[in-house]
């Protein structure tokens, strides 16, 4: 096994921090052969270093399950934890490590170092303020079934809002659900300031308050809403079929083309070309159950409808 070496590995930098040249030809062209523990110069053919050792693990991983279960440095780095998950933690099983139960002195003993340990971890206000956010963080997830993604990109957001401590004072649960709702914008998921409001069981007006204040402190940019993300969405929570959704997804790109979706609500277009595709498709689906879903009203559907038939000059037998 051969490897090129490059200014960023450990051998080809010197001990003075410049990069590792041929003593015979002074090419930077270096290999690292593992199959004979050596370093050889391409150009020459010297070899300049013997018995290096072998960094790489000596196991195989044909995907990242197989590569999370055989590691053994530890969990990676996650922004999730308030600490990173760089802090130790004790184990729970009152047992000695070569077998057998602990006395009840040692049971005390191991009792007072775990509450000293996790206060430890958390060793002032920010951290406590960190620690309170970053768990809500993952209840909002859990509740929203949002990805790991989602996680981490709120958690950077308010690690970043928390340094520059514009949100003191204000009320953790509300920045919290703001920083779902920005990093859910960011990611291109599809979820509604309603449905964050309902789930935290907070006012949506103070929501959408500390959304503006993060966005314009942190300077983000947030990408509009596609309503094209919103019909994915509806038809897999009504169960259409992929024909259906497909035609709700190119009625949709018509209708962006013709600027009809231009100051309309992407929840609202979505419902109605979701709606429109069901009948097309024979599918028919009733415009409560369709609204329920988008959380908007079936007025809203209606008229986004008869737009939709009426730009695209579609027919419809009733």
């Amino acid at each position: 096994m051969q490897e090129k070496l490059t200014s960023s590995t450990d051998d080809s930098v010197s001990t003075e921090g410049k990069k590792r040249i041929c003593p015979e030809c002074s090419s930077t062209d270096l290999m690292r052969d593992y199959d004979l523990a050596e370093i050889v110069c391409e150009h020459c053919g010297h070899v300049i270093d013997e018995k290096i050792a072998d960094t790489r693990p000596e196991w195989r991983a044909f995907d990242d399950e197989q590569k999370t279960k055989r590691t053994r440095v530890g969990a990676p780095i996650t922004f999730t934890i308030h600490d990173k998950g760089l802090s130790t933690t004790i184990d729970w099983n009152d047992r000695k490590s070569i077998g057998g139960k602990l006395s009840t002195t040692q049971r005390m003993e191991l009792y007072h170092l775990r509450k000293w340990q996790r206060r430890v971890r958390v060793s002032d206000s920010t951290e406590r303020n960190l620690a309170i956010a970053l768990s809500e963080l993952g209840k909002f997830s859990s509740a929203l079934n949002l990805p790991k993604n989602i996680v981490e990109t709120a958690s950077v957001i308010y690690r970043r809002s928390l340094k520059k401590k514009f949100i003191r004072g204000r009320s953790i649960h509300c920045v919290t659900a703001a920083v779902i709702y920005l990093s859910c914008r960011q990611c291109g998921i599809p979820r509604t300031l309603d449905e964050i409001a309902a789930i935290s069981n907070l006012n949506k007006k103070d929501i959408a308050r500390s959304y503006r204040l993060i966005v314009r402190a942190l300077e983000s940019y947030v990408p509009p809403s596609t309503s094209r993300n919103y019909a994915a969405r509806f038809s897999n929570i009504l169960a259409i079929s992929s024909k259906a959704e497909v035609m709700a997804i190119k009625i949709l790109e018509v209708a962006k083309k013709l600027k009809l979706t231009s100051g309309r609500s992407p929840t609202g277009i979505a419902a109605a070309a979701t709606y429109l595709s069901t009948v097309l498709a024979n599918e028919r689906k009733t415009q409560r159950e369709i609204a329920d879903v988008a959380n908007v009203t079936e007025v809203t559907i209606r008229n986004r409808y008869k737009e939709l038939l009426e730009k695209l000059m579609i027919e419809v037998d009733i």
